[in-house]
């Protein structure tokens, strides 16, 4: 909501509060001001002129000679170069002297030869917003309404010595969707009286009843529905002063009879919306809702197809309009409208704001009708437009108000005590500050012999219902600064995150230093996306959902690497091919068809890596990425935790995974050895289906992860003594696992062994069919003194004898 400072002050004296004061006292009141916005851009020294002539520039086709009466002694020439300058035109003329905004200066200066005086200037060299101006003034000069005082500075005339705030409302305070209800708030905020505005209509004998009937069919949706009739209207461009507060508030001016309904709407905070009487048949007004298959052309000149829960405005057949969203293309008020007939409602906000959605519009007028408005407001705003319109559309206003009423909205009466507000508050108010504040509210009230405030909440303030909304408004009113401290009784214990809650933290910092970036993908999936990866989800079936969105959307997630897939396909699409994810998230799993209890969530880690890891340089390819780089980001995971020594990794073909390119990931426990999750590359069929590239994978279980972390770091002093290195090569089938021979060579060698790695592998032809190459570096050492190289060769005997015998492994020459 954006309040025009000087249109405010028209109904509360803001006399002693400049605009960034204003802010602050709202802002401390619990209405946040975002911003204070002067309209005035850096304009100085420009006035109204009078344009007396106009001749052809003698050396520009494009250029015009004007003389302009600016209120001076003598007329001045401009050049001037827009088309549409004529002479009796009034105009905004910066003099030389003047500034523009972005500090540009008007000097005295010569365009091809002519002496120009001055500037006649547009709206947007003025610092206007041209989008927000009537089409006709959108382009070339600023031509002002007839009558404007020549030589008044351009800063009155178009109140650009104004300030707006911009109000950034919470969904309760709806009441302040409008300047009444910003001025009620400032009234109870400084203590001072709010003018409300003149909505006096002088009728015409001829009744309104003679021309307008009102019925109202969907009770449920409208409960009240009020029309006047209004005859003789002269369609024109609304007074330059509504035009400025309308511009102010971010609303275009159209012609009077519309622009009079906007001020309205932002004056009272009521919806109106004008229809040519005309070609209203037989001035039937119904209120329904739609049929199946029926459709509107609303004021975009769009076809909408209509749904059985959208609310029309009716004349018993054709819609004429969305209730509360959008007016009709066929009753539009245009330039030879001769009768309005206004509409003042009520509708139901959940009404509204369905349509809305459904339809993709979005109005002022939806938004108010969606937050709620003040039922009291219906004919004050009614009358209001109806007396403008006579005043400034020349209009005869009918005799009396058509209407009908569904159901009538009454006055909430709150009761609380005087007890009750300090002891929620912790302060030690009096009656009579409470009675101060309830005052300044202008909420009337009554106090009971026990005591008791009985509050009449006006309708405005939908949002107070129960005690603690009064007590809120007190507080607010009192001032949150004013409220005393009160220190916490009893024990207290210092707050603190739960391990699982610091491991999850600590690996997303460390996996997003790593690199990877972190996603947050949707707890819900379609039902097919449940179906991958059987192996991590353990066979657990998906939960539905009673209300799911869409079908995309209606199932719990019993995985999270489908969604990672979507997510690096989505990237793929947009050209990005190099994806590093990982999301830490909530799976969903449970054994019954028929869901009876709540399902069981788990925590799970899952991480994504496709495309490539190095980008390509003048000297060297782009590096993909492969197993190993899957595999170092699990033993990351595993180096963070404290479990280096207590994971491994075991040849695995889980469905939807690559047969020979994954491994399932086992977590030393104390019940023993447990698979936790998978590590490898997706299906090349997967890959396919989701157009991506070669494409590794980890999902992991953090249950088993939160007992077995440890945190806890060893210190060891350096080595003191000389380490000894062997390496070893040998023959075997290829179908024996690297890994179960490193676990071999540790039993045999035991505490002497520090180290052993793998570091070649080789097959070929020569080794024959089924045949492979392991190379082994083994390094011995002990900690408290030299081993002699007897001790060494022995122990190193002792492994290549259990590898012969193990794994009927040859020895390589």
């Amino acid at each position: 909501m954006n309040v025009s400072y000087k249109w405010l002050s028209e109904y509360i004296d803001l006399n002693g509060y400049a605009g960034e004061e204003l802010a602050e006292l709202m802002t401390s009141g619990g209405i946040e001001i975002d911003v204070v916005e002067s309209r005035n851009k850096g304009v100085t020294g420009v006035v109204v002129g009078h344009v007396l002539t106009r001749e052809k520039h003698p050396d520009a086709d494009k250029l015009s000679v004007c003389t302009v009466d600016v209120g001076q002694a003598e007329p001045l020439q401009i050049v001037c170069g827009a088309k549409n300058v004529a002479a009796g035109q009034l105009v905004p003329v910066a003099t030389v002297g003047a500034k523009l905004p972005g500090d540009f200066a008007i000097k005295r200066a010569k365009l091809r030869g002519v002496e120009s005086q001055g500037m006649i200037c547009s709206a947007k060299e003025l610092g206007l917003n041209d989008k927000l101006l009537p089409k006709e003034q959108q382009e070339g000069i600023l031509v002002l309404p007839e009558g404007t005082e020549i030589g008044r500075s351009i800063l009155d005339v178009l109140a650009l010595d104004d300030e707006v705030l911009e109000l950034d409302l919470t969904p309760n305070r709806s009441d302040c969707l409008s300047m009444l209800g910003v001025a009620y708030e400032v009234a109870a905020l400084t203590g001072r009286q709010v003018k409300l505005p003149d909505n006096r209509v002088n009728d015409a004998a001829e009744a309104a009843g003679d021309h307008v009937k009102v019925v109202i069919e969907a009770k449920e949706q409208c409960s009240r529905y009020s029309a006047r009739y209004i005859k003789g209207v002269q369609v024109g461009p609304a007074p330059l002063w509504m035009q400025n507060r309308l511009i102010a508030a971010g609303i275009r001016p159209i012609n009077n009879v519309v622009d009079i309904t906007n001020f309205v709407m932002l004056e009272y905070g009521q919806p109106l919306h004008a229809f040519d009487a005309d070609k209203v048949s037989g001035g039937n007004i119904v209120v329904r809702l739609a049929r199946e298959g029926e459709t509107i052309v609303t004021l975009d000149d769009q076809e909408r197809k209509l749904e059985p829960h959208n609310l029309l405005i009716t004349d018993g057949e054709r819609p004429l309009a969305l209730a509360g969203v959008m007016g009709g293309a066929d009753s539009e008020v245009t330039d030879s409208t001769v009768n309005i007939l206004l509409e003042s409602a009520r509708f139901e906000g959940s009404t509204v704001r369905k349509t809305s959605r459904q339809l993709g519009l979005r109005s002022e007028s939806s938004t108010r009708f969606e937050k709620g408005v003040d039922p009291a407001r219906v004919l004050p705003a009614l009358d209001r437009a109806a007396s403008l319109m006579a005043e400034y559309a020349s209009g005869l206003v009918l005799d009396g108000v058509v209407e009908a009423i569904a159901s009538a909205q009454t006055e909430s009466v709150v009761e609380v005590s005087l007890d009750k507000i300090n002891r929620y508050l912790g302060t030690s108010l009096s009656r009579l500050e409470v009675e101060t504040i309830l005052g300044r509210l202008q909420f009337p009230y009554e106090l009971s012999a026990n005591g008791v405030f009985i509050v009449n909440v006006p309708t405005r303030r939908g949002d107070i219902a129960i005690d603690v909304d009064l007590i809120e408004e007190v507080a607010r009113l009192y001032g949150y600064d004013n409220i005393p401290t009160t220190p916490i009784e009893g024990e207290t214990t210092p707050g603190a995150l739960t391990k699982p809650q610091a491991i999850r933290r600590e690996l997303r910092k460390r996996l997003t230093d790593a690199g990877l970036h972190e996603v947050i993908c949707y707890s819900f999936t379609h039902p097919d996306r449940t179906k991958l990866f059987p192996a991590i989800t353990n066979g657990a079936l998906h939960v539905r959902l009673a209300l799911p969105m869409s079908e995309d959307r209606s199932v719990l997630r019993t995985s999270l690497l489908p969604q990672l897939i979507e997510t690096a396909t989505y990237n793929h699409n947009r050209k990005n091919n190099d994806v590093s994810i990982f999301e830490i998230g909530t799976v969903f799993h449970t054994e019954e068809p028929e869901l009876t209890r709540l399902p069981t969530e788990k925590h799970h880690l899952a991480v994504l890596l496709t495309g490539s890891k190095t980008s390509a340089q003048w000297n060297r390819k782009a590096d993909p990425v492969d197993f190993y780089d899957a595999k170092g980001v699990m033993e990351t995971i595993a180096d963070i935790l404290g479990l280096s020594g207590h994971i491994s990794y075991e040849a695995a073909q889980p469905e939807h995974m690559h047969p020979g390119r994954t491994a399932a990931v086992v977590l030393d426990t104390e019940r023993g050895q447990e698979t936790i999750g998978y590590l490898g590359q997706l299906h090349p069929q997967v890959q396919l289906d989701h157009d991506l590239a070669d494409t590794y994978v980890i999902e992991i279980d953090l249950a088993p992860l939160y007992d077995q972390a440890n945190f806890d770091i060893v210190y060891r002093t350096l080595p003191r003594y000389p380490a000894m290195q062997r390496d070893i090569a040998v023959v075997l089938g290829s179908e024996v696992e690297a890994g179960k021979l490193t676990d071999s060579v540790r039993k045999t060698a035991g505490e002497l062994l520090e180290s052993v790695n793998v570091f070649d592998v080789f097959t070929g032809e020569k080794l024959g069919a089924g045949r492979k190459s392991v190379a082994l570096s083994l390094t011995y050492r002990h900690s408290e003194r030299t081993l002699t190289d007897e001790e060494v060769s022995e122990l190193h005997s002792r492994v290549v004898t259990e590898l012969e015998q193990s794994f009927a492994a040859e020895l390589r020459k």
